[in-house]
């Protein structure tokens, strides 16, 4: 797919979008256990903080999905930006513990608006291998927010406290407000829009959950990616009050994984065209069980530290591959619902992670419970796709030209 200088303006603003819900769950990731000091609360409290952004990052793409099929992308997207930078200003100046994890709610909830939008205004654009191909080119923008957002919060450390990391994510907000206005323009005009009630339009998410294949996907997607919440949660703790590492080494550890996702999403947008996308998702999701499962050995057998950390790159970097092969394969079954589908998927994936994060806490925090967690995700979503995706590919073509062979890829 040949890029041109307003398309990559375009990749990368909606890059940004999509990046929200990273940024605002691993920006201040190295400054967990200062909060817990700072606000008097013990760990389990803070992830709660996590929690709540998962939650509302989840549940408000219900609301931001169906509301732009029906009034348009850029209005609901514009207001999910003001929202996130007064709910970002809201988290700097909490006072407890009880005040933090509402603005947290908050700003998941708005952060969710440009998640699901950015996808949506992705497949008004685009379908079969392009839409493929252009979802990873978002994974390559969006990986850059789980790399640079912990090292610039641990470096910001030095500098400021947790609550100034918050009022730097107010002015990302701000950017990114002013980037929308400037650089976007709708992607889905009236004649598109859907006509039916908003009321209708909620419920016809309740049609999604009848789509066998379509929910297979978006399953398989939320719990693979559950599991790396659990990591995201765990982490922190783990490497840094168990193993001794500084905010800044934890902050180059998270980088190093986070770059393995950049690669395993590229990886699969250029296999996936030669061996189409159902084989490469099948052989990722192998990868995730044996990668997962070595992890929790390491742990249970208290093996070294480089150790652990390998294991638990190839844990998190493999979601890379298997969120943009079933992202892309889900939205290409939804045509006409692509915000409502997106806005499935995005639930499906941020409340998972945000059940995921405190389970990994049960019983205190260390490899074992975070590798059971991990590897447990891993286990579910590698079910759920071999009982509920129908098995129809066995070439090297892809499995969503079958099924949107009567919609021909769009520019």
């Amino acid at each position: 797919m040949t890029i041109s200088p307003q398309r990559l303006s375009f990749i990368l603003v909606l890059g940004s979008l999509s990046a929200l819900g990273p940024l605002c769950t691993d920006f201040n990731l190295p400054s967990l256990p200062q909060l817990a000091a700072d606000l008097a609360t013990n760990a389990a409290s803070a992830q709660l903080s996590l929690t709540a952004g998962l939650l509302g990052l989840g549940f408000g793409q219900l609301f931001f999905g169906p509301l732009s099929d029906k009034l348009g992308r850029m209005r609901p997207l514009l207001v999910s930006l003001i929202i996130l930078l007064l709910a970002s200003i809201g988290c700097a100046v909490a006072q407890n513990i009880g005040q933090l994890l509402s603005a947290r709610l908050l700003q998941g909830l708005a952060g969710a608006g440009g998640a699901v939008i950015s996808r949506a205004m992705a497949r008004d654009l685009y379908s079969g291998h392009a839409l493929t191909k252009f979802f990873a080119l978002l994974m390559l923008v969006n990986g850059v927010a789980p790399i640079a957002a912990p090292v610039l919060g641990g470096a910001l450390l030095a500098w400021t406290n947790w609550r100034g990391l918050f009022i730097v994510l107010a002015a990302i907000a701000l950017i990114l407000l002013t980037l929308c206005l400037w650089r976007l323009k709708e992607t889905l005009p009236p004649p598109k829009r859907s006509q039916a009630s908003l009321l209708s339009m909620f419920g016809a998410l309740g049609q999604l959950l009848m789509q066998r294949r379509f929910m297979g996907l978006c399953l398989t997607q939320g719990f693979s990616m559950a599991g790396m919440f659990a990591y995201i949660g765990a982490s922190p703790f783990v490497l840094q009050q168990l193993y001794g590492l500084s905010p800044q080494s934890f902050s180059f550890c998270f980088a190093i994984n986070g770059l393995g996702l950049i690669a395993a999403a590229q990886i699969a947008a250029r296999t996936s065209v030669h061996f189409g996308e159902y084989r490469i998702l099948c052989i990722g999701l192998g990868i995730a069980g044996i990668a997962s499962s070595a992890l929790l050995l390491s742990g249970a057998l208290n093996l070294s530290l480089p150790l652990i950390l390998l294991a638990l790159f190839f844990s998190v970097m493999i979601n890379g591959l298997i969120g943009t092969l079933s992202s892309s394969m889900a939205m290409q079954t939804q045509a006409n619902n692509a915000g409502s589908a997106s806005a499935m998927i995005g639930v499906a994936m941020f409340a998972l992670g945000a059940l995921s994060v405190p389970i990994s806490g049960i019983g205190g925090t260390s490899v074992v419970t975070m590798g059971l967690t991990i590897w447990g995700c891993h286990l579910i979503a590698i079910t759920l796709f071999l009982t509920l995706v129908r098995k129809t590919i066995i070439t090297g073509k892809s499995v969503m030209q079958t099924l949107d062979k009567n919609n021909s890829p769009r520019e």
